[in-house]
């Protein structure tokens, strides 16, 4: 009986240290603090209601500076909301800096509109220094750079970097060395993109690294380009290939031109290369869209080897089955790398392989954790626990 006695007068005891909305009067806000981790251009507010919910319409918050004299209306809050961010509204902003008062209006069903004014202290909202929710990010890139620069380091010490071999960049040579067997051209297609796209500069590095291949060999080049931009830089990617090769009077200055910019129109001059020259080897290296099936199909038909490579989704469906090797994604990015044996570029990509493989390995133990607290919850974590304890008893 006594211990009921004592439970009883605790539980009035808590019940008068909480706070309690008051039924018949106003909404209020309880508190106001600066918002973390942004600019100084928001606050927080927590809502408590006085009237029961099924009294209150909605709840009107009104604002203004401390040197203002007419209060403005910034916010409804729906019933139920408890916490609002003032600052988001464009049309209500805060500035930073400035000291603030509030009043909250509550809209009752009777028709009655009850003010309370916050009388605690309102924060003044300023900016922070550091974002720390991007702890994360900075971690992340910090182990990226010293994943990369501790490559570069290994590779300009002399040790051999190994890729993973890739097919479609396996068979660049041998595609040359046929069509120079053949004696026929070989035709180099850098995408229908401009130069700000990434596949694009990945194609004429490739191309590069082509170009010299076929001037050792002495074929014939042929680069229809469909953007001016890249017809530049393309003609001078061959031009420097021909002279590292030590054969630049043989560079043929019509090898790399300008078609147009006119998507199909373009597409229906390279199908006439094709059809017309015949070459050996087709290279689709760069950014397509949907002349890709026209332009491989109607190699596929003149019999030439047809290696491609780009980073839109969509088409890749197209060049797998009309190509005989095909670069995605990420391998027409390494392909450079690959050619090259360069060892800064074979040091980046050893770096971002080690990044994907830590990225891999957290994916997978969280996905693992998932599946362990889904299966056993709370039990695993308590008989490990226990477990604990038993042995520091004994």
């Amino acid at each position: 009986m006594l211990i009921a006695i004592l439970l009883l007068c605790l539980t009035a005891v808590r019940a008068i240290g909480q706070p309690s909305p008051d039924p018949t009067g106003a909404g209020m806000i309880r508190q106001i603090t600066d918002r973390p981790n942004d600019a100084g251009d928001a606050l927080i507010l927590d809502v408590e209601p006085g009237c029961p919910e099924e009294n209150v319409l909605l709840y009107l918050l009104e604002r203004r500076a401390s040197d203002e004299v007419s209060w403005v209306e910034v916010a409804m809050i729906p019933v139920g909301e408890l916490r609002y961010i003032d600052g988001l509204d464009p049309d209500y902003p805060i500035v930073p800096g400035e000291r603030y008062e509030y009043r909250l209006l509550t809209a009752t069903v009777s028709g009655d509109t009850l003010s309370a004014l916050f009388s605690g202290d309102v924060p003044i909202p300023a900016g922070e220094w550091f974002n720390t929710g991007t702890v994360p990010v900075m971690v992340a890139c910090a182990v990226f750079l010293f994943l990369i620069f501790r490559y570069f380091g290994v590779a300009q010490s002399g040790r051999d970097l190994y890729l993973r071999p890739i097919a479609g960049i396996e068979a660049i040579d041998e595609a040359i060395g046929r069509a120079t067997e053949m004696g026929k051209p070989i035709l180099y297609v850098p995408g229908l993109s401009t130069i700000d796209d990434v596949a694009t500069v990945a194609s004429l590095t490739i191309l590069s690294r082509v170009a010299r291949k076929v001037a050792e060999y002495q074929t014939t080049l042929v680069v229809p380009n469909a953007d001016p931009i890249v017809y530049t830089v393309a003609e001078e990617s061959v031009k420097q290939a021909y002279i590292e090769a030590g054969r630049p009077d043989s560079y043929d200055q019509d090898s790399v031109f300008f078609i147009t910019q006119t998507q199909f129109a373009y597409v229906a001059a390279v199908n006439g290369i094709m059809v017309r020259d015949r070459p050996a080897t087709n290279f689709y290296l760069g950014m397509f869209w949907a002349e890709s099936l026209i332009l491989a199909e109607t190699g596929s038909l003149s019999g030439a080897i047809q290696i491609a490579g780009t980073d839109a989704v969509t088409q890749l469906p197209f060049f797998i089955t009309t190509c005989d090797y095909t670069l995605i994604g990420e391998e027409l990015y390494a392909a450079s790398a690959y050619l090259g044996r360069e060892p800064k570029q074979l040091a980046a990509v050893k770096g971002q392989d080690a990044c994907k493989a830590i990225i891999m390995f957290l994916v997978i133990s969280a996905a693992l954790l998932g599946i362990v607290d889904l299966v056993f919850g709370s039990s695993l974590l308590d008989h490990v626990r226990d477990a604990i304890a038993v042995d520091l008893l004994e």
